[in-house]
C-alpha cells in the first residue's frame, strides 16, 4: 500500500455500525465515543472480530460432524422406517436419476458450509500471521463467503416442505431427524462468523508496514 494514501482511519475518521454515518472520532474524550446522529458507540474496527470469528467457527465445525453423521430426515412408509443423512439424500437422489437436485443438494448443504468455515479460517490466519501477499484476493473471498453463505438454509428449507406436503397419516409420514437442526445450527453459526469478520483487518497489516 502506498503510504501516502490516507485512509479514513489516518484522518481520524470513523463508520457507525449502525446508520453508517462517518464522523471523526473524539481525541481524548472520556468514556467510548457515540454517533452524534444515532447514538450508537463507534468503534474504527469491529470489537474482538478474531476471537468472536475463531469461536464461531470453531463451534460450526464441531456441530458439522453430527450434522452429517446423524440423520436428517425421517421416513415412514407402511410400518417401514428409513434414516437418511445429507449424504446419502445426495446419493438416493443421483441414483434415482435426478443429478441436478442432487448437485443442488450437495453444493447448498456439504460444499457451502465447508468453503466457508476454510475459507474464513483462512482468512483469520493470513490476519493474525501477517500475510501481505494478494489482499484484494483475500477481500474477493469475503465477499463471496457473504454472498453464497445464506443459500446453505436451502436444504433446511427443502426438508419444512417435504414435512408439509408428505403428511399422509398411516400410510406414510416424514418427519426431520436431529441432524437437520445441528445443520441448521451450523448455517446459523457461520453466518454470525462471517458478520462479525471485519475485513478491513486484511488492510490494517499493509498500512501498519507502510507507516
Amino acid at each position: 500500500m502506498n503510504s501516502a494514501v490516507t485512509t479514513a482511519r489516518r484522518a481520524g475518521l470513523v463508520s457507525c455500525g449502525t446508520c453508517r454515518l462517518t464522523s471523526r472520532m473524539p481525541c481524548g474524550s472520556a468514556g467510548l465515543p457515540v454517533c452524534p446522529r444515532c447514538g450508537a458507540a463507534l468503534h474504527a474496527r469491529k470489537p474482538n472480530s478474531l476471537s468472536r470469528t475463531w469461536a464461531l467457527l470453531f463451534s460450526a465445525a464441531l456441530l458439522y460432524i453430527p450434522a452429517n453423521l446423524l440423520p436428517i430426515t425421517l421416513s415412514s412408509s407402511l410400518g417401514a422406517t428409513q434414516a437418511d443423512t445429507i449424504l446419502s439424500g445426495v446419493i438416493f437422489f443421483y441414483e434415482d436419476g435426478s443429478p441436478f437436485i442432487a448437485l443442488i443438494i450437495f453444493t447448498a448443504s456439504v460444499f457451502i458450509p465447508i468453503f466457508k468455515i476454510v475459507t474464513l479460517s483462512y482468512l483469520l490466519l493470513s490476519i493474525q500471521l501477517r500475510w501481505f501477499s494478494r489482499p484484494r484476493h483475500r477481500t474477493r473471498l469475503f465477499r463471496i463467503i457473504d454472498l453464497v453463505g445464506r443459500w446453505s438454509m436451502l436444504d433446511v428449507f427443502v426438508i419444512t416442505l417435504m414435512i408439509a406436503l408428505v403428511k399422509l397419516g398411516a400410510l406414510a409420514n416424514l418427519d426431520a431427524g436431529p441432524g437437520g437442526h445441528y445443520f441448521a445450527a451450523v448455517v446459523i453459526i457461520t453466518m454470525f462468523a462471517a458478520n462479525s469478520f471485519d475485513p478491513r483487518l486484511i488492510w490494517d497489516a499493509l498500512e501498519e508496514d507502510h507507516v
